[in-house]
């Protein structure tokens, strides 16, 4: 028997996505962005043919195209409503969709230090900007073809609805579908048939993706449930650091992304040298940004750095019988510890050697046996926390003092352990022509890609990453949050240091 559509779809937000609606509630801390630069001929980026592309990817994908309702701090859902007819869906795309001119800079700087773009009713927004020339000669690169100009696509998402797994392949989608052969009208047919098999009268079971947590495998029994909780307590302990920039306050939040891209052939040589030793790029961005900060800052080289970066756990989730979108957040995280020193001489041994530690300690944490139970902890404990500083921030807004803490033995003992403050965290993407498939949308050729989000004050994250052959390394943080010149410093130690060692 065929069932109807549904008026409405819901379903709770999970740990993890509660972990990252909860802080973006105000300003949209963790909004996400990926602004690709490309060159096309403008018959393929007109403004209904990318409205079309938008809106069959949203009917793909629905948690694009939901909201989120919070009822309380423990009950907080997405909320879908499915379209009622392909013109609803379309209707809906040109509404989340803005065509506009200016540069990239401009178009960076809008979305992460204008008015938030995103809220609960509205978790995703696409950008067309048409730049007339080029104003970063170092890395946007002039139409080969001169019937070409250069665009800028920004796709807008909230953290909590995905990754950039999830977006780098959606973004892949879009591109194949927006330069295919199909005309206008071949689309809105596939469109049509889009909405039909999914939302009309071929309905037959529909849901909303489902989230991390109901996705990975349950603990066989009760003792392994308590034992994972051990084992994660175990593994927390063990992360100790000491260092962390030196941060001013009362300023307004300023966001910028330095971005530098080397060329196939510097890169080229890279990866080999990288090969020759035994590591990835991304192990040795973790030893330079080591080294880099010990350069900038000789400060308690008896204490280790902390970094941290994000776990992809795609690989360990049963798989969602009900719903093909690969729009979900499946991320976890993991800590490389290095030393907080270096040796007189011989840098280059050391470098070496520290990358293969961060590769040991990155290869650990991926294949950990315990990792499904501690990807299970580990979410159960940021949204834990992540509840209680809300709660701490409604009470603020809401003129209710803060309770001190009551002193105990627990509080005493935590005050007494090893510091285990993170310097930075290190968004490594890998090789992103893995997932953009260039040869199958010719008419259009991508050229420069800048990934990141939505910062609070005093924030920082690093990416590095390779695409179009090419080893970018750019840097998102709040210029008016840290102590003046030093962020500076030791962003011109890390390609100091890439020059020396790599």
């Amino acid at each position: 028997m065929r069932l109807q559509n549904p008026a409405c779809l819901e379903r709770k937000l999970g740990d993890t996505e509660a972990s990252y609606f909860l802080p973006s509630r105000e300003s949209g801390v963790n909004d996400m962005y990926l602004h690709l630069g490309f060159s096309a001929q403008p018959h393929v980026v007109v403004r209904d043919r990318v409205a079309l592309v938008w809106a069959i990817l949203r009917l793909k994908h629905p948690l694009l195209a939901s909201a989120v309702e919070m009822r309380n701090y423990e009950d907080i859902r997405f909320v879908f409503k499915p379209y009622t007819s392909p013109e609803s869906a379309l209707q809906d795309s040109n509404n989340n969709f803005e065509y506009r001119t200016g540069t990239k800079d401009e178009l960076l700087h809008s979305y992460l230090n204008g008015a938030r773009i995103l809220s609960a009713n509205r978790l995703s927004y696409l950008i067309v900007s048409q730049e007339p020339q080029s104003t970063d000669k170092s890395v946007i690169e002039s139409p080969k073809d001169e019937n070409q100009t250069n665009w800028d696509l920004m796709i807008c998402t909230t953290h909590f609805v995905g990754d950039g797994m999830a977006l780098h392949q959606f973004a892949n989608d879009f591109f194949t579908l927006l330069a295919s052969a199909q005309d206008i009208d071949e689309l809105g047919l596939l469109m049509n048939d889009e909405w039909r098999v999914r939302y009309g009268g071929q309905y037959s079971e529909m849901s909303l993706p489902a989230s991390l947590e109901e996705r990975l495998p349950p603990g066989p029994t009760k003792f392994h449930q308590v034992a994972s909780r051990v084992d994660f307590l175990n593994s927390q302990e063990k992360l100790v650091g000491g260092h962390s920039f030196p941060k001013r306050t009362g300023n307004e939040r300023r966001t910028v992304v330095p971005t530098v891209a080397f060329d196939k052939e510097r890169t080229g040589k890279m990866l080999k040298l990288c090969k020759a030793h035994s590591v990835s790029i991304s192990s040795a961005l973790f030893a330079i940004c080591n080294i880099a900060w010990i350069k900038s800052c000789k400060d308690k080289p008896d204490l280790p750095t902390l970094m941290y970066s994000a776990l992809n756990i795609r690989p360990y989730l049963s798989p969602d019988e009900l719903n093909d979108s690969y729009w979900f957040i499946a991320i976890s995280y993991f800590n490389v510890v290095l030393p907080g020193f270096l040796p007189a001489s011989d840098i280059e041994r050391t470098f070496w050697y520290r990358a293969r530690c961060a590769k040991e300690q990155s290869t650990r944490a991926a294949k950990h046996q315990m990792i499904i139970s501690r990807s299970r902890e580990m979410a159960k404990e940021r949204g834990d926390r992540a509840r209680c500083w809300a709660k701490e921030d409604d009470d603020k807004a809401n003129g209710i003092p803060k309770a001190s803490p009551p002193l105990t033995a627990t509080t005493v003992a935590a005050k007494a352990k090893p510091p285990s403050t993170a310097l930075i965290g290190l968004s490594l993407l890998g090789n992103l022509d893995g997932t953009y498939k260039h040869a199958a949308f010719p008419k259009i050729r991508l050229h420069t890609l800048t990934t990141g989000s939505r910062q609070r004050s005093g924030a920082m994250l690093l990416f590095g990453y390779t695409f179009v052959g090419k080893l970018w390394v750019s840097l998102g943080y709040d210029m008016n949050g840290f102590e003046e010149g030093f962020v500076e410093r030791f962003w011109g130690n890390v390609f100091s240091s890439i020059e020396e060692l790599l």
